[in-house]
């Protein structure tokens, strides 16, 4: 049962891996615009003053300040094991978003048409990256904690939308394109999958390991 698991889990990682890297041929070889153009328009189907409003709220939830802030709560709360799945998980997304985003240099969109003043490299969104990685974990962590079912329901409902709506609000204040969500998006989820299954892995193992020797 638990080998099942763990393939489907690199299974997810894989495949989401594969995803991104798909958008990133996409963007190389110029094919995203129709893509990222259509859901512009979609979103300007509800632009009016209180979205505005609305998504420049959201969107400082995915900054700098509130991320540090919620992953030190959590990091003092959390135990040893939690606390190394969090604090790698958000080490590592950062580092890998710095990467991508330096090697590939996307432009924002145009400054005129922002509604936030923004500065870096557009692709892939780190806003997205660290909100579903933060988030992301505390899901997994109620997934594997939370007993009752409806809580269970309800904690991962709340989370997975803030999730979304971070991800929707950088594109509705149009300081990044919607690809560059949607590879964050992917991008995070394989980092999230590959490593929480590394470190289960490696706590299990060293288990095993003190088992085998008392």
């Amino acid at each position: 049962m638990k080998d099942k698991l763990l393939k489907k889990r690199y299974i997810i990682g894989v495949i989401t891996l594969i995803g991104f890297i798909i958008i990133s041929y996409l963007l190389f070889t110029n094919r995203l615009d129709a893509f990222d153009n259509t859901i512009y328009e979609i979103i300007k189907c509800i632009r009016c003053s209180f979205c505005d409003t609305f998504f420049k709220i959201i969107t400082y939830l995915g900054n700098t300040i509130p991320v540090v802030v919620i992953t030190i709560a959590l990091l003092i709360y959390l135990d040893k094991h939690d606390r190394i799945i969090l604090g790698s998980s958000m080490i590592v997304t950062l580092c890998i978003n710095q990467i991508i985003k330096h090697l590939i240099k996307r432009p924002r969109p145009p400054v005129e048409e922002r509604l936030i003043t923004q500065n870096g490299y557009s692709f892939p969104s780190g806003h997205s990256m660290m909100a579903l990685c933060l988030y992301g974990v505390l899901i997994y962590f109620v997934m594997t904690k939370v007993k009752d079912k409806k809580k269970k329901i309800f904690l991962v409902s709340i989370l997975s939308l803030i999730i979304l709506l971070i991800g929707l609000s950088r594109i509705y204040v149009r300081v990044h394109y919607p690809s560059d969500v949607a590879a964050g998006f992917l991008i995070t989820i394989s980092i999230l999958v590959i490593n929480i299954t590394l470190i289960n892995n490696y706590f299990r193992g060293n288990k095993n390991v003190k088992d085998g020797n008392n």
